[in-house]
């Protein structure tokens, strides 16, 4: 009980995202399944599914645009401000993170890059934000390359001539495909940044306590 405790926030979401996940899984085996009868095709079971270009497009598509948000909102909030907001470092203050590792290469408690000094300790003082970049990167490249297998698939269905990866990554559709992603991630981030300015939730990390003043900023 105390591992649920101590790690249900992490427990809960990993479960949602398998259940999501699942969800996908299942109803995109019926539309795709829905299309190939349409094209005369056969059907396909279900881990053939998983492994096709319909379903993994729209998967990585999806992890690259959250990983994006992610990624750009650490990199941005370590130099940005937004005054009053929970989600912002304040503007008047020097902030913790910003303290020098250095100061605490003797606490035996510190992650070890920090004793270490040097190269590691600079790596690991920004490594949140690379880790996300290169996930970022990664699931970039997988939503190129299923995606333009999913392309092709559409293709082939409909008698038309097949494109490279490369002019996948050239075309409208793909941009089109990242775009509407990306844009929905900054509008959502933005809406909570401006929102926790003016509004509370009792008990979360990510809201002011409620009898803060507006113009207080970070949590």
């Amino acid at each position: 009980m105390r591992f649920f405790r101590d790690n249900g926030l992490s427990v809960v979401l990993i479960a949602l995202s398998l259940f999501t996940i699942a969800g996908m899984l299942l109803t995109g085996l019926y539309a795709y399944g829905r299309e190939l009868t349409d094209h005369g095709s056969g059907d396909l079971g279900l881990v053939a599914y998983a492994k096709t270009g319909h379903f993994l497009s729209a998967l990585f598509e999806n992890w690259e645009s959250e990983f994006l948000q992610m990624s750009a909102y650490v990199m941005l909030t370590a130099f940005l401000f937004q005054r009053g907001s929970a989600e912002s470092k304040n503007p008047d203050e020097p902030p913790e993170q910003e303290e020098d590792p250095a100061l605490k290469h003797g606490d035996p408690e510190a992650p070890w890059p920090v004793h270490l000094g040097g190269f590691a300790k600079w790596l690991y003082s920004y490594s949140l934000g690379i880790a996300l970049g290169l996930l970022f990167l990664s699931t970039f490249v997988l939503h190129l390359c299923y995606s333009s297998q999913a392309e092709n698939a559409e293709a082939l269905l409909h008698g038309q001539p097949t494109v490279s990866i490369a002019e996948h990554l050239a075309s409208a559709s793909f941009w089109f495909e990242s775009f509407q992603n990306w844009q929905s991630e900054f509008l959502s981030t933005a809406v909570i940044v401006i929102l926790s300015i003016f509004l509370r939730f009792r008990g979360s990390p990510e809201s002011k306590p409620v009898a803060a003043p507006h113009g207080q900023t970070g949590a």
